[in-house]
């Protein structure tokens, strides 16, 4: 079997912790430019977040000490920045969301339950596997929407648009740093494999249900018209696109990287667009 490329080969980004602050006070009801059943499915990701976020630095931070190349031990700390912070805009803009309607604060509960039943029951290097198993689809998802345009506009110019640019931006990021703490600690393919499909049915199936569970409280749900012009409108999603199914099916391959698709262009470009000198969020950093 060829050895696996030292840590150092590979060029990786910096990854920093901006320090950022949100106010969606002004969000309306369906913000994501009035698209009913988006608006739902945005909200249930971002309540599934901040319990997820913390799940993801428990499982990393395990083995921190355990890392000993400087490059990657660097990444860590950076990844734990980053997610820290992801958890706590996602959690004041779930209270947001939680007064507009959306049970965000139930579907928190629920995934706090269930991650701590996996803490307590998982061995940590499959807790580590299911993280970099999540990481892929975060950093996929992540990346349609800065690279599409049609991604963007389906999410309106509200706060809740600036949150997720924000916090793509950064999952695209750190996409491979778990990925490589578990090849790292000897991670295998097999168990990272089976791992993914697991996650893979538990992740869509509990997204799916939470949704129609919150879509279920909407009175605009009961709107036939309104309701099935925005189910159909689903068909032409960007992020149920044949290109990213086929981009959350790679990882299943043997031998795959999360580093196989080269983001470092769009990272230069979102990089600036967002926090550079003249940035659209530079006003937010704290």
């Amino acid at each position: 079997m060829t050895a696996a490329p030292s840590y150092a080969d590979v060029p990786k980004p910096v990854i920093k912790t901006r320090r950022v602050r949100f106010d969606s006070s002004g969000l309306r009801r369906h913000y994501a430019g009035g698209d009913l059943v988006m608006s739902h499915i945005v909200a249930i990701l971002s309540a599934m977040f901040p319990e997820g976020e913390d799940f993801f630095v428990r499982s990393v931070r395990h083995y921190s000490d355990r890392i000993t190349d400087p490059v990657l031990k660097a990444q860590v700390a950076g990844f734990i920045g980053q997610e820290t912070m992801h958890g706590r805009e996602h959690r004041a803009l779930n209270d947001r969301l939680q007064q507009m309607g959306y049970p965000t604060h139930a579907v928190d509960r629920r995934v706090k339950r269930d991650l701590a039943r996996a803490h307590r029951k998982m061995p940590p290097k499959m807790q580590l596997a299911v993280t970099s198993a999540l990481e892929h689809y975060t950093a996929t998802l992540a990346e349609v929407l800065l690279g599409d345009e049609k991604a963007r506009d389906i999410l309106g110019d509200s706060e809740v648009r600036n949150v997720l640019l924000w916090h793509a931006l950064e999952e695209s990021e750190h996409k491979a740093v778990a990925f490589d703490v578990y090849r790292a600690v000897g991670g295998t393919e097999k168990m990272r494999i089976r791992v993914m499909r697991v996650m893979t049915f538990s992740f869509l199936i509990g997204t799916i249900l939470e949704t129609i569970m919150s879509m279920l409280r909407d009175r605009a749900t009961y709107n036939p018209v309104r309701l099935i012009k925005s189910l159909l409108g689903l068909r032409h999603s960007p992020w149920l696109s044949k290109e990213v199914r086929q981009r959350i099916r790679d990882y299943n391959k043997v031998g795959f990287h999360p580093d196989d698709n080269d983001n470092s262009a769009l990272l230069a470009h979102w990089t600036e667009e967002l926090f550079g000198a003249q940035g659209q969020l530079a006003a937010k950093l704290k």
